[in-house]
């Protein structure tokens, strides 16, 4: 993955996050995918990195997150949910992608404007359709996080109509 320069990219993560239908199809008559998905091909070590040049964008003024121009803890949380899909996303049967639904990470270091960071991503277990990830984060002296991070597989068009679906319900 590329280098990440600027807030509004980095808050867009690189994969297809909705599934759009063409003009004269309506939702009723796309197929229903299988309930089941064949994951064994993930297998557990498989790892994806992502590195960033920390900028004025991502500090913590900048997104609203602290008052210390350092690397922001969203922005590390960002790269580390990158570097996740780094590893998998490429591996997933079209039609599929993978959700964040779990994080659990300490952000312990400081990252001045200037400096690299490496976020990477380690797949350690596969639970059905749950993939779960021990993750780090590194600048260019030191660790600056750690953790885990869940991710859930889902059929892009079923999960879209329950979004769809949502909107429609409101009151």
């Amino acid at each position: 993955m590329q280098v990440l320069p600027s807030r509004a990219r980095l808050s867009a993560i690189p994969v297809l996050l909705t599934a759009s239908l063409p003009l004269n199809q309506s939702r009723s008559n796309v197929p229903k995918p299988p309930s089941t998905i064949d994951l064994s091909h993930l297998t557990l070590g498989l790892t994806g990195s992502v590195d960033l040049v920390v900028g004025t964008e991502h500090t913590a003024p900048s997104i609203g997150s602290g008052l210390v121009p350092v690397l922001a803890t969203p922005v590390m949380i960002n790269l580390i949910e990158a570097a996740a899909l780094a590893a998998v996303e490429h591996l997933l049967p079209g039609g599929y992608q993978s959700l964040g639904i779990h994080l659990n990470v300490r952000h312990f270091a400081a990252t001045p404007i200037g400096m690299r960071v490496r976020a990477t991503a380690e797949l350690t277990a596969v639970d059905r359709r749950t993939l779960t990830f021990r993750v780090e984060a590194r600048d260019e002296r030191e660790a600056i996080g750690d953790g885990t991070h869940q991710r859930v597989v889902v059929n892009v068009a079923r999960f879209d109509e329950r979004v769809q679906s949502k909107l429609a319900n409101r009151n």
